[in-house]
């Protein structure tokens, strides 16, 4: 869950693993076509080669960090800031990249986009180098800033400081005064991303950084475009594929995103899911004794409501200065549900909140998914999470819209129901309009695409994979099903890992339908 966020988000870092008609408005291509591009007919680009210079340590936007240093090297993409006016004004994309490793074998480029939407590519894939350490011996690992993101003309709207103390404020409202703060609260941010970044805001959604991939495909000088979307970057993926069916390359999509599903859909499936994983870590915990958790035993589901309840009237301090509120605490808790790696910290942020009443633990983990390093800097993830997922979706919903929902997400989860329902309200008065009801993914003619869904995945649960396999067409979508828990499968579970390899190394696409114990 995120405080803001109307689709998921993922974090990929070390501790936190961590919808489009074919016609809208813009002069969309239709299925099967290249749309603008400057390519030739085989693909390549016409335009000046990418200028490639080390690195240097990622920005707050991009969510700060340590420069990635030797091996690394970083450029700059300009590409229409609206693709409908190829010759009219630019933005620049930030990419960066390591070189293949067995140059002498080399494949080509492999180019990933790790979700969100908002997370920075840059910032993120030397931090993961490793886990694709296989994968870097044949290709050369790409990844970049989508358009609204980090150094990619970023979306900016509040400062530090209001983001902070937005934040405090209660995002489930119980009564009239409340629920007054909390619009005008949602009412504040949606103008200052107005004030702030009205320019980019109706050219970051999802078609527009689809047609930026082609152009990234083409500066890279590459025929086909070899793509590994994780999250958000499935969807990015599956819209692209759409786009251009005949530029698809070996490509895989990790921890799906439900194509099928409008916002009210997605959120009560992701409440469904992180209760679902809440649930498993629960039993988990209980099944291996962790002790020390509220009073030296691990806690039940009616300790953790009965925390929350507590925390909506009254938040616990902690060492930061900062006050954990109930908001906080659920996203905080949500957080450590991305991968089975951090449900320790769960364990540790329970113990803190119900046994000594601080809220150290849950705080940290709460700001390491809304993007806020310790030095009290937010990066630009949540601003451009708003701004993509409210130019992506039409669907502008209402306080009557939640309260008439309510239920339905209460009864779905005791936990994160009520912060899902209302945040709904996060495209309200959003200045851009939507660009569809759900995105067309459909890709005849693509190459296989392998699918992958995991049983235990909180954010894009297991059904998304199936009907992304679906509506991509038949001889395209190819599903591979795991049986584990967290968000994604790479360099996580081994069957998993070693069919994708398989797949980007030796072109060699598992059967549809397999599964992974």
């Amino acid at each position: 869950m995120s405080p803001t966020r109307p689709r998921a988000l993922a974090l990929a870092s070390a501790a936190l693993a961590i919808a489009l008609t074919a016609t809208g408005c813009g002069g969309d291509a239709q299925p099967g076509a290249d749309g603008p591009s400057a390519t030739d007919d085989k693909g390549r680009s016409s335009a000046a080669p990418l200028r490639w210079s080390r690195c240097s340590a990622p920005t707050a936007a991009q969510g700060g960090g340590k420069a990635p240093g030797k091996g690394w090297e970083c450029a700059k993409l300009p590409v229409p800031l609206d693709h409908a006016k190829p010759d009219g004004e630019k933005i620049e994309l930030a990419l960066i990249r390591a070189r293949a490793t067995d140059g002498s074998r080399r494949i080509g480029s492999l180019v990933f986009n790790f979700g969100g939407p908002g997370g920075s590519g840059v910032a993120t894939l030397p931090g993961l180098a490793d886990t694709y350490s296989t994968l870097r011996g044949r290709f050369d690992l790409v990844s970049f800033d989508p358009r609204g993101v980090g150094e990619s003309a970023g979306v900016r709207c509040q400062s530090d400081k209001e983001l902070d103390d937005a934040f405090q404020l209660d995002g489930t409202p119980d009564d009239d005064a409340e629920l007054r703060a909390t619009l005008a609260s949602n009412k504040a941010y949606v103008d200052a991303c107005a004030k702030n970044s009205a320019k980019v805001l109706p050219h970051v959604d999802t078609v527009s950084a689809a047609r930026d991939l082609d152009l990234i495909r083409a500066a890279l000088g590459e025929e086909k475009l070899h793509y590994f979307g994780i999250s958000y970057g499935t969807e990015l993926g599956a819209v692209y594929a759409h786009l251009y069916p005949k530029h698809v390359g070996r490509t895989v999509l990790d921890a799906v995103v439900d194509p099928t599903q409008d916002p009210v859909q997605g959120n009560l499936g992701q409440t469904k899911g992180f209760q679902l994983a809440l649930d498993d870590y629960l039993k988990d915990c209980a099944s291996k004794g962790a002790g020390g958790a509220a009073g030296g035993r691990c806690p039940s589901r009616d300790e953790i409501t009965t925390l929350l309840k507590n925390l909506d009237a009254t938040p616990l301090p902690t060492a930061q200065g900062r006050k954990l509120t109930q908001d906080e605490a659920v996203n905080g808790i949500a957080a450590a549900l991305y991968s089975k790696d951090t449900w320790k910290y769960l364990t540790a942020g329970l113990q803190e909140a119900i046994g000594k009443r601080t809220g150290n633990t849950l705080l940290l983990l709460f700001d390491s998914l809304s993007g806020r390093s310790p030095d009290g800097r937010y990066s630009n993830l949540q601003a451009a999470n708003r701004a993509i997922s409210c130019a992506d979706a039409e669907q502008r919903y209402t306080v009557e819209d939640v309260r008439r929902r309510l239920p339905e997400f209460r009864a779905a989860s005791p936990v994160f129901g009520e912060s899902a329902a209302w945040s709904l309200l996060a495209c309200t008065d959003w200045p851009v309009k939507g660009r569809w009801k759900t995105p067309e993914v459909g890709a005849e003619g693509s190459a296989p695409i392998l699918v992958v869904g995991n049983t235990g995945d909180p954010a894009t649960p297991v059904a998304g994979a199936e009907r992304m396999a679906e509506k991509l067409g038949k001889g395209v979508g190819v599903r591979l099903t795991v049986t584990g828990e967290g968000h994604g499968t790479y360099g996580v579970d081994e069957c998993a890992t070693k069919a994708v390899d398989a797949d980007f190394l030796e072109g060699r696409v598992p059967k549809d339908g397999t599964t992974c114990p």
